[in-house]
């Protein structure tokens, strides 16, 4: 069997390996594999593939590793879902208090409750969303 081709099928169950485990350098490993089966296609003793080898995963995996690690780590910087309609505005469609009521978020009517018992929020007034539990909207008078 050609060397360039074992490069390859290592470079394969290599990638399939990272896929399975997510950690980046298994991926970073099957990439200088698949730079030395190219090297291997162009006739390079199998010394020098092993030279490589070593010289791509190492620079890979140094250099290569913590910029995807910290491109994949990085905290989500926009809301999707409910979590995006927090700190939003609502209008009360119907009076809102600790045990319920109704508000319109976006032109949806929601469940809503005070977020103090104690509040009675009245038709027409406006609120913030405070927090969003299930299908209940947690709210606070403007005012």
């Amino acid at each position: 069997m050609d060397p360039w081709l074992i490069w390859l099928i290592i470079a394969a169950v290599l990638a399939v390996a990272e896929i399975l485990t997510l950690t980046a350098a298994l991926g970073m490993l099957s990439a200088a594999a698949l730079v030395t089966a190219g090297f291997a296609a162009i006739g390079l003793p199998p010394a020098f593939q092993l030279v490589v080898y070593a010289v791509v995963a190492t620079v890979t995996v140094l250099f290569v590793r913590p910029i995807a690690l910290r491109h994949l780590l990085k905290p989500q910087t926009a809301r999707f879902g409910v979590d995006a309609l927090v700190g939003k505005a609502a209008y009360v469609v119907s009076e809102v208090t600790g045990s319920g009521g109704r508000v319109r978020i976006d032109g949806e009517e929601w469940t809503a409750r005070a977020y103090d018992d104690t509040l009675v929020i009245p038709s027409g007034a406006t609120v913030d969303v405070i927090e969003i539990s299930g299908t209940t909207a947690f709210v606070y008078p403007r005012d």
